[in-house]
This record gives structure tokens, sequence and C-alpha cells, in this order.
């Protein structure tokens, strides 16, 4: 089955919110983090899943980083992320909730190994049961939130060359549909010419 973007702005923001709160009541900000780090890298479950804290943080400088730099695990290519407001905010937030961290730490620690990310079926469970549990049309998962980046930044005129680059596509027909901008401007068409 198909994945879907979340192409609500209010649905980017619930789903947001909801791990916000759930973080705060818990003391576990790591779910909150994972997300607003999906929606702004637009890197894959895999590569998001095997970041450490050295990858985002520099324990020299006592900062964190400009950019996030790594070698993609399914194309192989290095990539190199601006670091916005949003992802350095979420990850302040996860570091002052687990206290001290190490350099080798993974981001998105498992509750079973010492060191371990939690898996992919995981990430999947977390986002799936959040986008049920909140009504998010679609099929949400956590692909979703590499299609949600790709839709709001095409939505916001970020140019068909770019997208390809970021997403590594080899064409923009991939990319129209891998974040349904084809079934978009049909559905534009139908409602708007009206014989």
């Amino acid at each position: 089955m198909r994945t879907d973007p979340m192409r609500k702005a209010s649905d980017v923001m619930k789903l947001k919110l909801y791990f916000m709160q759930k973080g705060q009541q818990s003391g576990k900000m790591r779910n909150y983090a994972l997300i607003v780090i999906g929606l702004n890298t637009a890197l894959r479950c895999s590569d998001i899943l095997s970041l450490v804290w050295n990858d985002v943080y520099d324990f020299e400088m006592k900062r964190f980083r400009s950019h996030i730099t790594l070698i993609e695990k399914k194309t192989k290519k290095l990539t190199k992320i601006r670091m916005n407001r949003a992802i350095i905010e979420s990850l302040s937030l996860l570091m002052k909730f687990l206290g001290a961290v190490s350099p080798d730490d993974v981001l998105f620690k498992s509750q079973k190994g010492k060191n371990k990310a939690i898996s992919r079926i995981q990430m999947y469970r977390i986002i799936k049961s959040a986008a049920k549990f909140l009504n998010i049309d679609g099929n949400i998962s956590c692909h979703s939130l590499r299609k949600t980046f790709g839709y709001n930044a095409y939505k916001s005129g970020v140019s068909p060359a770019m997208l390809m680059e970021l997403f590594n596509h080899s064409s923009f027909a991939v990319t129209r549909r891998y974040v349904g901008i084809d079934q978009d401007e049909k559905d534009k068409i139908f409602l708007e010419l009206v014989i």
C-alpha cells in the first residue's frame, strides 16, 4: 500500500503537538524529536534511525552543528542537510530530558539494548498509531514524514530540479508521484472546471 504525505498543515501541527504533549507528560521527548527531524530533513527512516549525537552536536564546541552530514544508506550518496530552528529546538529538548549524552549514543534509543536505536517497525507503529488516533487523512506511516517535506516544499515553490536533488530521484515524474502532486493537480482541475 502506498504511503501518503500529510497535505494539511493542521494535520502536521496536530501530530507535532501530540508528541510534544506526550513527551512532556512522560519526560520522554524522543518521539517528538523523531517527528520533527523526519519532517524537516527529507531523510529516509533508516537514515534518521542511524543518527548519533555526534552527527548533530559538536561536543568540543558545546553547540549544535549547522549541518547533518551522512552517507545515505539506500543511495550510498553523501548528503548534507542544514539543521533549521525546529530541528535544533527539538534536539535541545531531547538532550535536556536525557541529561548526559555521549557522541556515539544513538539519538532515538530503544528500550531494548544498551545503545540500540528503535527499529523501523517501531517507528512505523509510533507514527501509524498517532495518525490513527488523530484521524489524519491518508495512509500515514514513517515514510510520510519524508513525503510531507517534499509535498510542502513543492507547494511553497521549490523547483522540480531542487526536489529531485533533495530526494536523489532520477526524474521529476518520480518525484511528483512520490509526493502525491499528480493526484492533487488532477483533483484541482476536476473541482475548478465546472461545465
